[in-house]
């Protein structure tokens, strides 16, 4: 069950961070204009937005990653020009990006101190670096053992050792970027356990989350932007969630329930027995088998690093498998990944940017991305480049892709409108199998909405579809049937309309065994 977050201490007036008629251009687009924000000392600070209303640019402007091109940036009450990140954590500002950036074949120890490593004469005092690092833990509710490999950890841990890393240096601002995206709900609770500690420290917390609910439960504060701009900072007691959508989207929260049934009796994916190994030999999906009908929806439900990736990547191909993978009918067991496509595999990848899109790429060239084989693109050996443009403008009409042009980079985009290209893309190939993995992670409401509706309207359409996601409520409002994968194995099947996520969570941890 979850606690509500309690009431901040008083803070001082002067606000330990104000961001004052900030305003940022990039070619073709105005990603901040005029905005003000101003952060309290021991205060959870939620910003809130849809994708592309500016928060990203923002953050990274406080970070120092980027520079605005007016206002200005004052810490506790003096103004600062961060021309790095190094700039602003020797300022007391330091940030946790969502995609955690950890080394994992490196200690818990040598991630924190990394680039911060404390000496005694030539050598690195590790004593002195556990020490403190202990201290940080149990000062904030961020138990880890410092001699823990990364590798072995799971999410939540992986967290810690971030937030920890930029304490480390001295931190007093912390910018967490979408923390909860991959936590199951006891993991939240863990963390804003951790938050309510750090507040009561004075330490002050910009909180950047797509959530509304917990937006609500953890922020003192709430700054909605809306296009580049400010809209409003509310009192989260003040509003429920739904008017916060309201000032975010300018419409109700979307809801992914589904209940309707399109399931037929046509098995479409059938998975029989599949094992796939680690490159160490480890057994990480361990034979599990399933079926996928037209007109699914399979949710795969699991903690991180429980084998859903792998199953995935073996599915597709990507990684070496033995058992049986059949296709409407048709045995993929040994076919490539091209063949598995053109078979009619469609595949929304866990990281956009990684696996899903060539970012120094135009939109139009990221269109034909995995597709450049069909006829539809080709003229003689060349990519069609006409047939490739037409074919983008159609997908940024009917998916909404907010762009300048399909000329532009994949970059250029929003991480929203990146996904709705993908997912655009995608559906365009005509699949009759749809592997969906995270598919609304890190998405603003709009888009998350947009993308429930396409996922919709393919299941009426005889889509099968295999549904990976840490969203929770997501997986119960899409699924018409849930599996609980843990360990690399498949250890429950679960009736959606009959669970609730904290139950779902609780399987997934395996402590309703």
């Amino acid at each position: 069950m979850s606690v509500p977050f309690p009431a901040s201490a008083p803070s001082a007036e002067i606000p330990v961070v104000r961001l004052e008629g900030i305003t940022k251009r990039f070619p073709g687009v105005v990603a901040n204009r005029d905005v003000t924000l101003s952060v309290r000392a021991g205060e959870v600070h939620a910003v809130v937005g849809e994708n592309g209303s500016g928060k990203s640019t923002l953050m990274k402007i406080l970070y120092g990653m980027q520079r605005p091109d007016e206002g200005t940036i004052s810490v506790r009450g003096e103004q600062v020009r961060f021309s790095n990140p190094g700039d602003a954590i020797a300022a007391g500002i330091g940030m946790v990006h969502q995609h955690f950036m950890l080394a994992d074949n490196l200690t818990v120890l040598e991630n924190v101190v990394l680039g911060a490593e404390p000496k005694r004469g030539l050598r690195l005092d590790t004593a002195a670096a556990r020490t403190r690092i202990v201290d940080l833990g149990e000062r904030y509710g961020l138990d880890v053992d410092p001699d823990s490999l990364v590798e072995e950890l799971g999410v939540g841990d992986r967290q810690r050792v971030e937030i920890l890393k930029v304490l480390y240096r001295g931190a007093r601002v912390l910018i967490l970027d979408e923390p909860t995206a991959v936590l199951v709900p006891h993991e939240v609770d863990e963390l804003f356990a951790s938050l309510a500690g750090l507040r009561a420290e004075g330490v002050s917390v910009i909180f950047i989350s797509h959530k509304l609910d917990e937006v609500l439960r953890v922020a003192d504060a709430v700054t909605v932007l809306r296009q580049g701009a400010t809209v409003r900072t509310v009192d989260p007691r003040e509003v429920t969630a739904r008017e916060l959508a309201e000032l975010m989207v300018g419409s109700e929260l979307p809801t992914p329930e589904t209940r309707e049934s399109t399931v037929t009796s046509v098995v479409e994916l059938a998975v029989e027995h599949l094992v796939v190994r680690s490159t160490d030999g480890r057994v990480v999906v361990d034979d599990v088998s399933f079926e996928v009908h037209r007109g699914e929806v399979l949710g795969v439900a699991g903690v991180a690093g429980n084998g859903q990736a792998e199953l995935v990547e073996a599915l597709l191909g990507l990684r070496p498998s033995t058992g049986t993978v059949r296709l409407g009918g048709a045995d993929l067991s040994d076919a490539t990944t091209r063949q598995r496509r053109e078979a009619g595999i469609g595949y929304i990848p866990e990281d956009r940017h990684r696996q899903g899109l060539l970012l120094s790429a135009s939109l139009w060239e990221n269109r034909v991305l995995g597709h450049q084989g069909r006829a539809a693109f080709r003229r003689g050996p060349w990519i069609d480049r006409k047939a490739a443009r037409k074919d983008t403008e159609r997908i940024v009409q009917e998916y909404g892709v907010r762009t300048p042009g399909i000329g532009v980079p994949a970059f250029a985009l929003s991480g929203g409108n990146q996904q709705k290209l993908i997912v655009g893309r995608e559906m365009s190939g005509d699949p009759s199998l749809l592997v969906a993995s995270h598919p609304t992670r890190g998405v603003d409401v709009g888009a998350q909405a947009a993308l429930w509706d396409h996922l919709r309207h393919a299941r009426r359409s005889g889509l099968a579809v295999l549904l990976v996601s840490a969203d929770l409520e997501e997986l119960i409002g899409l699924s018409d049937r849930l599996v609980v994968m843990l360990r690399g194995r498949l250890v429950a099947e679960v009736d959606p309309s009959d669970t609730t996520p904290e139950s779902l969570g609780s399987a997934m941890t395996g402590a309703s065994a």
